[in-house]
């Protein structure tokens, strides 16, 4: 299950589509279930949250809270894996900085947020290029157009 909130920002319903595809296929395609909650939010409250949460006092295109830390997290007893942040002044500016759709951004963003809930991280070049890996194959899996 997806739940989807909007702060300080309006979504598109199509965007918000979008952000449940991806939710969908990242648990799928890593054999996990569970609930996640995504915010959509603005620069402003994405850089307050990574403020306060990561001692960065920038804004950041997404931010994962998975609901339990560790290795090999295959749900929690409730059900509920975690909190996503996606900025959805981030989703806009990236896909013109990359040259893609912002569905694209937002599913690609979604689905690197749904990966660090699950354990996933790219701290060393070993990490990340696993990590990669998992994103291209689910994002080519929901057959994204650029």
């Amino acid at each position: 299950m997806v739940s989807i909130v909007e702060q300080d920002v309006v979504l598109p319903e199509h965007m918000a589509q979008w952000i449940e595809k991806a939710v969908l296929a990242a648990l799928e395609a890593e054999g996990r279930a569970g609930e996640i909650s995504v915010a959509v939010v603005g620069d402003g409250l994405m850089r307050r949250m990574n403020h306060e949460y990561r001692g960065i006092d920038r804004s950041t295109d997404v931010l994962s809270f998975p609901s339990a830390e560790g290795e090999g997290i295959l749900s929690e007893p409730d059900g509920f894996l975690g909190d996503i942040a996606i900025s959805l002044d981030a989703v806009y500016r990236q896909a013109r900085e990359y040259g893609h759709s912002p569905e694209r951004e937002i599913a690609f963003l979604t689905v690197h947020g749904v990966l660090h809930i699950l354990g996933y991280d790219h701290m060393s070049g070993e990490q990340e290029q696993e990590m990669l890996l998992r994103q291209k194959f689910i994002l080519e899996g929901m057959q994204i157009q650029r």
